[in-house]
């Protein structure tokens, strides 16, 4: 094996361009897989970083992710097949006050029996406890993450024991999470963890006492030995006491498992299907550049024909000479894998560190471990032997006399070589990687300048949470009414308005609809599902949403007013048919609470881009208050920012605010397609290279091995057209077949695209012209070379060298 080694690298140094391109090559397929399979390992194979996690499943109430906390209390006193269950639920951001250098940050509220469930230890003091939750306000307590406790108190370890402020709530520091530890939610990583006690004054309202709020999430270690159909037949029995004792709540109730991390089948269905066809892409990038080296190498065998013909005709055995071509092409794999892989941390640790959202605390942690060093080296390995294996069949079945004759082996009359199927299999493979590429590319350019029944343009949006600057709810309603005003007086500004969460963004939250003739207000008897929305005067006209029917909402609409909303398309047919009997019209909501249809606006897009058209109601601010809002602001002039920022500071100086550009703020709904476009670009670009290398390498070959043909046409008159003809026009053709079979499947697989990426679709012209031409660029400039060396032929002195 030591001689073979030797060997192997005296013949690769010898060909330098060979190597390196070989090596480059096969970098890019296993440094792209090492890549992809560390972010799957982190995102689906391993999303939680806490002890035993194989076991943890979330419980999704009707496949939704969220329960209500009195619901959770029951499943946690009641089931028997969890070890624990414990519940979380996502709050702000919140002001954190320490008397000095106040900020905001995004706390998670837990269960009492949060960490103690998840088998978490801390990295500095204690952790609350089950046992010290005993009713609303009963835990004072808050943990800080390792990351808080690092950057915002310097590392401070006598921060143990002092009192914090979140939103003017007094809190004592108890200890401080470990490093590693980001809480139970993949995606986010919560500054500080409170008790869901201290829910109610931390946020500002209680969603506790509501079994019909179903704001926290719920997860919990399964008891050895049960299944997840046991469990889930465990908790469907439990479901079922509780609609029987809570009809209004519960009727109908049903609880499936999810694995967690990925707030459920929400995220995690989507996530799971994406990153399998992201692996399955980057695998068809090993096997293409697989292909390619498999027919350099086919090539290099036959170049290489003559000294073959020598070994063998001297006694050496055809094994021998096949091991050192593996050999070779082995160590060829384990140069490029190490590239790749070393390429491959450097991409993973600059996406670590990635975080999209600057306001928001969401990355993605996907550090590379040995589950990926070990995928590198098996794929390196694996690869070697499976390109390395096509000179075979020239090696085995050769006639050393026949090469020594000629120079180069003999051969049959078949129409198509290995090297053709290799050659078309690599192009219909980058054709696949190209199609998906600009068809998520095309989908992100579209949902860009969609409609989302609001306008982001020309707008700003300031986060305003008056709670944090501890304004009681008797003071909410004159402070937000004086910011509209002192707002709408600025020059430059058009129109303003107020709404409790903006759509396409992380928060808003949807309630059942009732018939107006409804008395029974049970689950199983809703109308509708609609999102709502609490918005002021001047709200439509701020975002840019259009008013179908009806009139605004006005000031006079407040709590000595009958209950009035605004609903959209989707609604008012849905609930009455269509939008000229909605207005006017009544429907009951929150368990009997009757409404009165003032108006009909556009329908838009709420939680999600790829959502289908869903009910939304939009109630006013002054007969549901909001503490917490954000100030749409819709300009003539972009620099009205800084005076919009200057003059809601000087209302009240202590309110910390959050300006930002709306087309900024959307950057959370615009996550999945924008990274689903930057990975499936990247990879199309990893395949118009390869095809770039693989047709070069076929014409290239053609080219020398046709070199005394090509001498002898051109003696014998033929001109520029059939030279090129003659060397070329089969690699076209292989390329026209292989780009073919490669838009048929890119289109077949880039259906699942459409469930990513908004607006994305493969019925599309510019798709398949954008595809066609590419590849048909990707022929020209990879021909270019061996185009030029068949037209300079001078078959005087190939004709005197032969």
């Amino acid at each position: 094996m030591l001689t073979d080694l030797k060997s192997a690298i005296r013949q690769l140094v010898h060909s330098p361009g060979f190597a390196l391109t070989a090596i480059v090559t096969l970098a890019l397929g296993i440094g792209a897989n090492a890549v992809v399979f560390s972010v799957l390992n982190a995102i689906v194979l391993h999303p939680l970083n806490v002890p035993h996690s194989e076991s943890i499943y979330m419980v999704q109430r009707f496949k939704w992710p969220s329960q209500s906390y009195l619901d959770y209390k029951d499943l946690r006193d009641r089931n028997r097949t969890f070890e624990s269950l414990i519940a979380y639920d996502i709050i702000g951001p919140v002001g954190v006050d320490t008397g000095s250098n106040p900020t905001s940050a995004w706390p998670e509220a837990v269960s009492g029996n949060y960490f103690d469930a998840l088998g978490i230890q801390p990295y500095l003091g204690r952790f609350f406890h089950g046992p010290e939750e005993t009713g609303n306000l009963s835990a004072p307590y808050v943990v800080l993450s390792y990351a808080f406790w690092n950057g915002y108190f310097h590392a401070d370890r006598g921060i143990i024991g002092r009192t914090v402020e979140l939103n003017k709530h007094p809190l004592t520091v108890v200890g401080v999470a470990p490093k590693d530890f980001r809480g139970t939610e993949l995606f986010f990583a919560p500054a500080l963890y409170v008790p869901m006690a201290e829910l109610a004054l931390v946020r500002g309202f209680d969603t506790n006492k509501e079994r019909g709020d179903h704001s926290a999430f719920v997860v919990g270690h399964l008891r050895a030995g049960v299944t997840p159909q046991q469990a889930t037949a465990d908790l469907n029995a439990i479901g079922a006491a509780l609609a029987k004792a809570y009809p209004n709540d519960d009727e109908g109730l049903n609880f499936t498992l999810a694995r967690p991390g990925l707030v459920g089948d929400m995220l995690g269905g989507p996530a799971r299907a994406f990153m399998a066809g992201l692996m399955l892409l980057a695998g068809l990038i090993l096997l293409a550049a697989c292909a390619n080296l498999g027919s350099l190498f086919a090539a290099r065998a036959s170049d290489r024909a003559k000294d073959i013909a020598l070994r063998l005709a001297l006694g050496s055995k055809r094994g021998l000479i096949l091991r050192r071509m593996l050999t070779e092409a082995v160590l060829v794999s384990l140069a490029g894998g190490m590239i790749g892989l070393i390429g491959g941390i450097v991409i993973l640790r600059l996406l670590s560190a990635w975080q999209p959202i600057p306001d928001i605390p969401i990355n993605v942690p996907v550090n590379p471990d040995l589950r990926t060093y070990a995928v590198a080296i098996l794929l390196s390995i694996g690869s070697g032997l499976l390109f390395g294996m096509v000179p075979l069949r020239q090696v085995m079945r050769s006639d050393p006399w026949q090469l020594i004759r000629s120079g180069m082996a003999s051969t049959s009359a078949r129409r198509f070589s290995l090297r053709d199927v290799l050659l078309v299999l690599q192009i219909a493979i980058c054709a696949v990687l190209v199609t998906s590429s600009l068809v998520a590319v095309r989908g992100l350019v579209r949902s860009l300048h969609s409609s989302f029944g609001f306008d982001p343009n020309n707008a700003v949006v300031v986060l305003n949470d008056l709670h944090m600057a501890g304004y009681p709810d008797d003071k909410v309603l004159p402070f937000q009414r004086r910011m509209i005003d002192s707002v709408a007086a600025i020059p430059g500004v058009t129109s303003v308005g107020l709404n409790s969460d903006l759509p396409l963004s992380l928060g808003g939250g949807d309630s059942y609809i009732y018939a107006d003739t409804t008395t029974d207000y049970k689950p199983t008897n809703y109308a509708a599902d609609a999102m709502n929305y609490n918005i002021s005067p001047g709200y439509l006209a701020a975002s840019g949403t259009r008013l179908l029917a009806g009139r605004d909402i006005t000031f006079t609409d407040d709590k000595k007013s009958p209950i009035v909303a605004i609903v959209n398309r989707t609604f008012a047919v849905k609930v009455f048919g269509s939008i000229d009997k909605a207005v006017g019209g009544h429907f009951k909501f929150w368990g009997g609470n009757r409404a009165q249809v003032v108006g009909v606006v556009e329908d838009g897009k709420y939680r999600s881009l790829t959502e289908d058209q869903q009910p939304a109601m939009f109630f006013p601010l002054e007969q549901h208050q909001s503490a917490s809002t954000f100030l749409v602001v819709r300009f003539s002039n972009p620099a009205v920012v800084e005076p919009v920022l200057r003059t809601v500071h000087a209302l009240d100086t202590s309110l910390p605010l959050a300006p930002r550009l709306w087309t900024e703020q959307m950057s959370t709904a615009l996550f999945p397609a924008r990274v689903a476009s930057v990975a499936l670009g990247v990879l199309g670009l990893l395949g118009a290279m390869l095809a770039v290398t693989g047709i070069f390498g076929m014409a290239s070959y053609t080219v020398s091995r046709r070199l005394r043909e090509l001498g002898i046409r051109v003696a014998l008159g033929a001109g520029r057209r059939e030279v090129l003809s003659a060397s070329l026009g089969r690699a076209f053709w292989l390329l026209t077949a292989g780009s073919v079979a490669g838009v048929v499947l890119g289109l077949l697989a880039t259906k699942v695209l459409s469930f990513i990426v908004y607006q994305a679709t493969p019925k599309d012209p510019f798709v398949l012209a954008g595809v066609t031409a590419t590849m048909l660029l990707l022929g020209l400039v990879a021909a270019t070379i061996p185009a030029r060396r068949a037209l300079s032929v001078d078959p005087l002195v190939l004709l005197r060298e032969e």
